[in-house]
């Protein structure tokens, strides 16, 4: 074991990047537990060098918010732990764009950071010309003042009237001589999709891949749904149909397979192929097809472990809390004992932003939901086939505070894209809580 990976319980990675990301970057962060972050912000990009260089020793990988202070940083550095960074793509245009529009409703623009290929497709799908659109086409590693002096030289020049930058420092040189301009962020996916890359290239993940897996499962009172069939040669059958749906997704698990008796069922994989089977221990998509094809429920409890028996132990623990729980649900337990979950019972529902309608998203956005939260909330009333909601629950759907939430659904109220529809009484103490209809939502999912 290495210096660095006895220092924390965890895999941990640096993250790099201006301040203003750092708590972006552990929002998303949540959904990696084996990750421990290690956050290094900064005001200006050559600090990044500094900040690289210290953090070699305490952690197995480092991932930097953008490719400028990346680029800074290996060019400096030998690094003796992987490095990534995260890219700029145009699916960050929308959000910008309105940003943009709103505040000096302007067609002409200066772009860095982004291939012209990014950005006409992101105004192709959003119906809008490319006219008055200039694209930085200077060196392909650009220095901070190369990328100044372009958006300088084409505002001043009369050819862009706002600039859109993927630098932090351009965007507060340009505030400064009073340009208008919004700094372009990277969507929550492509933080995501850096944060899977930067998991696979470290020593602890390629360890962890080979850690044994026991899973438990549960089939939640098949004795009611026994009492259904008509004969015993039906429930034998519908054993035998549940018994091969099981077998199949232990199948694609590469693991081994045993029934227990009863209504339960062990079975043996690896921690990489379950990880890569479970979307990141996010989801098991056998539960959703045992309901959709049986219309029964599973309880699942998985244990990670340095032994097989350590790992049992730790599954008996999570079906315990299954079943604590009601069933119909799937708890991990880690080595260290911590606890991951409850997990999606079926596969996350993804939502392509730019094919919902221009203005729709632009009403939205102006009442203060962003695109994030906006596809979080599609996500979840399409899965659970519900649209109205306390604050409570929507400020843990879109992980923010109930203050904020509450910021937002007054906003959406006003307008109109939201209704309250009635009250839920809590204690005898405390004030009843608003119910709120999510109306734009369930019209997106409609209209789709």
């Amino acid at each position: 074991m290495t210096e660095r990976s006895k220092k924390v319980d965890g895999i941990a990675i640096g993250i790099i990047g201006p301040h203003a990301m750092m708590d972006k970057m552990e929002q998303v962060l949540k959904g990696f537990p084996s990750f421990v972050p290690v956050m290094k912000g900064y005001r200006h990009e050559t600090e990044a060098i500094e900040l690289a260089g210290s953090l070699m020793e305490q952690v197995e990988v480092i991932l930097f918010t953008g490719p400028y202070a990346y680029r800074l940083a290996k060019d400096a550095l030998h690094f003796t732990v992987p490095v990534h960074f995260i890219p700029l793509t145009g699916a960050g245009l929308y959000g910008a764009l309105y940003r943009i529009r709103r505040e000096v409703g302007s067609q002409s623009l200066s772009i860095d950071s982004l291939s012209e290929k990014d950005v006409a497709r992101a105004f192709r799908e959003l119906d809008e010309p490319t006219d008055g659109v200039v694209l930085y086409e200077g060196a392909k590693y650009p220095t901070r003042e190369e990328l100044i002096e372009f958006h300088l030289s084409e505002y001043r020049n009369g050819n862009s009237k706002a600039a859109l930058t993927g630098l932090r420092s351009v965007s507060e040189a340009l505030t400064a001589a009073q340009v208008p301009n919004v700094w372009l962020l990277p969507m929550e996916q492509d933080i995501i999709s850096s944060l899977e890359r930067a998991l696979l290239s470290t020593e602890s993940r390629k360890n962890k891949e080979m850690q044994t897996v026991v899973g438990f499962i549960n089939v939640d009172d098949f004795a009611s749904l026994a009492a259904k069939q008509t004969s015993e040669h039906d429930v034998q059958r519908l054993k035998l149909d549940i018994h091969r749906m099981i077998f199949n997704y232990v199948e694609s698990l590469d693991g081994y397979l045993s029934y227990l008796g009863g209504e339960e069922y062990t079975f043996i994989t690896t921690r990489g192929i379950f990880e890569k089977e479970t979307g990141g221990y996010k989801y098991i998509s056998l539960a959703q097809e045992m309901k959709t094809k049986f219309a029964v429920s599973l309880s699942i409890g998985i244990g990670f472990g340095r032994s097989a028996n350590e790992a049992g132990t730790h599954a008996r623990v999570a079906l315990r809390r299954c079943k604590d729980s009601g069933g119909n649900i799937c708890f991990i337990v880690r080595e260290d004992r911590s606890m991951i979950g409850p997990l999606e019972m079926n596969e996350p529902v993804h939502y392509e932003l730019s094919l919902i309608h221009t203005e729709l998203l632009k009403k939205v956005e102006q009442a203060g939901v962003s695109p994030v939260y906006l596809s979080k909330l599609l996500a979840h009333v399409s899965r659970f086939g519900k649209s109205d909601y306390i604050a409570k629950d929507l400020a843990t759907i879109l992980g923010v505070t109930v203050r904020s939430t509450h910021r937002f659904l007054n906003s959406l109220e006003d307008a109109g894209l939201v209704e309250i529809i009635g009250e839920e009484k809590g204690d005898a103490k405390g004030r009843p809580k608003q119910i709120y209809r999510l109306n734009f939502v369930s019209d997106i999912i409609r209209g789709m």
